[in-house]
């Protein structure tokens, strides 16, 4: 006689709640920058060509529309706590790219305020893209949505 048994939870570790404060500062600060690049795209292209590497200058108007559009999606999406891993990798090259190509030129000094801000930023991407978007978010709120139907005990969690 077969039992229909759920199947085990896995023992996730909770991520603290103050830590989803710093996701949603990261994802203004990506929405922020974002919008400075999409109000001024000539001075992006013009951060770009002087990078001096030739597969960007020659591409530079695209490569401005790709950098404008992932910080201002992924700084959406992370604010919000939507596909928080996978918004963090995609940008984590693109503040690669500041911080080597852009703050590098501008000087690695403890007065580079930009520097500073985009290396916090490139860790707190980093520590998204392993920690996930945590309790409070919008994946949490689809995944307990879908099972709320599927399996018993997740109804609470959608009325509390």
């Amino acid at each position: 006689m077969l039992h229909d048994t759920p199947p085990p939870q896995s023992k996730q570790v909770p991520q603290p709640k103050w830590l989803t404060l710093f996701r949603i500062i990261l994802g203004f600060i990506l929405i922020l920058k974002g919008y400075t690049f999409f109000q001024d795209s000539a001075h992006l292209e013009e951060m770009i060509r002087a990078g001096n590497i030739e597969m960007f200058t020659n591409n530079t108007r695209a490569i401005a529309f790709i950098i404008t559009y992932v910080n201002l999606l992924g700084g959406v999406f992370i604010a919000t706590g939507l596909f928080t891993r996978w918004m963090s990798l995609l940008n984590i090259p693109v503040v690669i790219g500041a911080i080597v190509f852009v703050n590098s030129k501008a000087g690695m000094s403890l007065n580079n305020t930009e520097l500073i801000l985009s290396v916090c930023t490139l860790i707190l991407l980093v520590l998204f893209s392993i920690k996930g978007s945590g309790a409070l978010s919008a994946d949490e709120f689809f995944r307990s949505y879908t099972k709320a139907g599927m399996e018993p005990g997740h109804t609470k969690k959608l009325f509390q």
